[in-house]
């Protein structure tokens, strides 16, 4: 994918490659990576370490080998008894099956995801984790397959930054949200300028890092799509050291590239609410 023009089309194939692939090593029981067998979610710095051991015991092995994020959204969200929420890019199903038992039995917790094999694993992670109050979906978060004002909580994993189109994005967010509803999720920011050939990188963008956006980019969006209260809480700053694989594997000289992002990619908590006077999102109404 080297040298391709990144149009919204060539993102999002390229995602459904990589992340079908993912779920394809998942679910024939050879999960490795990087030469070795471990989990995916424990090959690069973004991905390692985001559930407690206590979370990762009650969950089936599949659904946290396929963790692929960059936080843990539902530790964050303040999720409560009976709300709906939903999950933009539910992947293997870790944050809609933890998601879950925060809402219990009087709530629901949805997962969207485009990728068949990804929604396949997770539809069997639920059957062994035996959760009722679950449904996935299969669409793009950039035309999510729920009506207006729908649920109470949105959730996601670094999964925005995969996105071609963050403004729809954040105008879908806001639509299907309930008034007052609330938007929490984990993503890669960024603060500072950052090297033309880390943007161009088809590899870098799957791999969440060259589609982040600036901080002030995310709070713009989110603002402009219509929602208030916007917070943004880094929770991990990435090391040079850190990126190195990254970089090699996108045919990038870490010695060179890396000095220049240093400090500059980070993972970060944010939040914003939807007001309560916006009971609709169009145009008659929301201006």
């Amino acid at each position: 994918m080297k040298g391709a023009v990144m149009s919204d089309k060539n993102i999002q194939e390229a995602v459904k490659e990589k992340y079908g692939a993912a779920a394809r090593q998942v679910a024939a029981g050879n999960a490795a990576c990087c030469g070795g067998g471990a989990e995916l979610s424990g090959c690069d710095p973004i991905t390692r370490n985001l559930y407690d051991e206590s979370e990762k015991s009650a969950l089936p092995a599949d659904a946290v080998a396929a963790s692929l994020g960059c936080g843990n959204p539902t530790a964050l969200a303040d999720l409560k008894a009976g709300e709906i929420v939903l999950d933009l890019g539910s992947g293997g199903g870790i944050d809609v099956l933890l998601s879950a038992k925060r809402v219990g039995p009087t709530g629901k917790a949805y997962g969207l995801d485009m990728t068949d094999d990804m929604l396949a694993l997770a539809r069997e992670n639920q059957k062994k984790a035996g959760v009722q109050n679950v449904e996935f979906l299969k669409g793009t978060i950039e035309e999510i397959p729920l009506p207006d004002n729908s649920v109470h909580v949105i959730i996601s994993n670094c999964v925005i930054n995969l996105s071609g189109d963050k403004d729809r994005v954040m105008r879908e967010a806001f639509r299907v949200l309930k008034p007052g509803g609330r938007m929490a999720v984990s993503d890669v920011v960024i603060r500072g300028e950052v090297p033309a050939q880390v943007r161009k990188s088809m590899e870098l963008w799957v791999g969440c890092m060259a589609g982040a956006l600036q901080e002030s980019e995310y709070r713009q969006k989110l603002q402009a799509a219509g929602f208030e209260s916007i917070g943004v809480e880094p929770t991990r700053v990435y090391q040079v050291e850190e990126a190195c694989e990254f970089l090699t594997a996108a045919g990038l000289d870490p010695v060179k590239v890396g000095p220049q992002i240093k400090d500059k990619f980070m993972s970060a908590f944010i939040r914003a609410k939807k007001p309560l006077a916006a009971a609709c999102c169009g145009p008659a109404c929301c201006n």
